[in-house]
């Protein structure tokens, strides 16, 4: 059954480099085989681009791989420099320890919702070895495998030697023998022969084959899939500008579910291609649908549901979904006090004091307006209001009216439209 993670990555186009194929599909097909993938602390949370790994994992998991998850409690106090133009900042030790302990909560979640208990990738922490390797012997029995003219050839070693602004330190250029000593140590440990990662890894995990084969004499392989990359070229980054989080923390389910709903075609297609745990058969006949009406986005709606689910669970769908349909309805009153600040994020805010709504008659909906900038005079306001064209809190309104506290949402919100689109929020403290 093995072999079917190969037919599978190769149709989702999640294979950019391996070593033989021929040779890791015998390797794979022969059984009993353990793969695993690394993830450096660097942040308290993980990004979407983690998230390709993440199910890479899982994919192996399913066509029955035994996979290992390895947290980098001893290299994410080094930091990879693959991919990046300027070297990390570096971490202290109860930072990284406090990201590693996340980690493992972020991905037992997922692996929960995603796996049988059984399927479960089990969790290694490379600070168990590395924090006990003596300088001596790191150099005596890894460094000496490693020649310096081969190291250099690197494409992250050579662009970062070639600026002259930047240059690269004898920290960062050690990563990848501490990488190969990891690969090493699970193989002898763990039994483990196939490590995997996104491309940009691909100069450690050749480094690790060589290393491995040399010093053990077995066999190993390595895989890469794609960088996950935005449209401009960039990565999806823990450090990149606009970063896409797994933990609601810091990008909550309703902000996750609509930038699913909003990827343009193209994009949905390949993140169905490279996120969803949907099956092949199912997931051609709706890219079919999809084809045959566009302006359904089926595609679009299907990855925010499994997507949501998967790093947030069913309830976080049905209330971001319950939120969308509020807002476009205009039924804003529906949306829970705590969903109201991610849907209007980006709506413009004033503060108003809560003495207004107190007033004797309540607050003129002539000097709402005003304040929220919406009208930008009173005749401009009372106009809007004449043509029936101001909404507050999902009600339509009239010149004459007022705001008092009985129109708080949630005790200190109130929502103001004019037009189809055109929104603000009022908030009274």
């Amino acid at each position: 059954m093995t072999h079917a993670l190969l037919d599978e990555l190769s149709w989702r186009g999640l294979i950019h480099d391996s070593t033989d194929p021929a040779e890791l599909r015998d390797h794979l097909d022969s059984g009993g085989r353990r793969c695993y993938i690394g993830f450096d602390p660097t942040a308290p949370s993980l990004t979407i681009g983690n998230l390709l790994p993440i199910t890479l994992l899982i994919r192996a998991a399913r066509a029955g791989l035994g996979a290992v998850t390895l947290f980098g409690g001893g290299t994410g106090l080094i930091g990879d420099p693959s991919g990046k133009s300027a070297e990390r900042s570096l971490l202290t030790v109860e930072d990284v320890r406090a990201n590693v302990a996340r980690h493992r909560e972020i991905m037992e979640t997922i692996f929960g919702r995603a796996l049988a208990a059984e399927e479960i990738p089990a969790f290694v922490d490379n600070g168990d070895w590395l924090g006990g390797l003596g300088m001596i012997e790191f150099l005596r029995d890894v460094g000496k495998h490693f020649p310096v003219t081969e190291m250099i050839r690197r494409d992250s070693v050579r662009r970062r030697l070639d600026d002259p602004d930047v240059g690269l330190t004898y920290t960062e250029f050690s990563y990848s023998l501490l990488q190969a000593y990891d690969f090493r140590r699970l193989c002898e440990d763990h039994g483990v022969t196939l490590q995997m990662g996104a491309s940009d890894q691909w100069g450690n995990i050749v480094a690790g084959i060589d290393y491995v084969r040399r010093v053990l004499r077995t066999q190993v392989h390595g895989l890469t899939c794609p960088l996950l990359l935005r449209a401009d070229g960039t990565k999806f980054g823990k450090s990149e500008k606009g970063a896409v989080w797994l933990t609601a923390d810091r990008t909550s389910p309703y902000t996750l579910y609509q930038f699913l709903i909003n990827l343009s075609d193209d994009e949905a297609r390949r993140f169905a291609l490279f996120f969803s745990l949907t099956d092949r058969e199912p997931l051609e006949r709706l890219f079919a649908e999809h084809a045959e009406a566009p302006g359904r986005r089926a595609l679009q709606r299907h990855l925010a549901r499994e997507m949501t689910a998967l790093m947030h669970g069913q309830p976080a769908v049905d209330a971001a979904e319950a939120a969308s349909a509020a807002l476009f309805s205009g039924d804003v009153k529906a949306i829970g006090a705590d969903l109201i600040s991610d849907v209007f994020a980006d709506v413009p805010t004033v503060t108003e004091p809560l003495a207004r709504l107190a007033a004797d008659g309540g607050w003129p909906v002539v000097d709402l307006l005003l304040a929220t900038g919406l009208a930008s005079s009173r005749r401009d306001a009372r106009e809007h209001l004449g043509n029936r064209a101001v909404l507050v809190n999902g009600d339509r309104i009239d010149a004459e009216a007022t705001v008092t506290e009985k129109d708080l949402l949630h005790g200190s919100v109130i929502l103001v439209r004019r037009g189809r689109r055109e929104w603000r929020v009022a908030r009274f403290t």
